[in-house]
């Protein structure tokens, strides 16, 4: 099941880590999918915390990434600080 459909059948608690990043990358190229880039991902910074805060260009020298997924990747993470410290301030 590609990670999208899983997301809207399942919903996004059952979504691996890799299949919500290759929803966030979008699609892959001629012979690889969004999954091949984010399992690249996975296995070269280990986890999700492992990825964040990565220079831009280092993460952009994954198959499939390039700079503008890397900046996508990026802001993502960002909105998820923000998010974290607005609950923070809020509770």
């Amino acid at each position: 099941m590609k990670p999208g459909r899983t997301l809207l059948e399942l919903g996004a608690e059952h979504c691996s880590d890799a299949e919500l990043l290759a929803i966030l990358i979008g699609s892959g190229g001629r012979d690889y999918s969004a999954l091949d880039s984010a399992n690249a991902i996975l296995d070269k910074y280990g986890t999700l915390a492992g990825l964040m805060n990565r220079p831009l260009d280092e993460v952009a020298q994954i198959r499939g990434i390039k700079v503008v997924r890397a900046i996508r990747l990026a802001a993502a993470y960002e909105i998820c600080q923000r998010l974290l410290k607005e609950v923070a301030r809020d509770r």
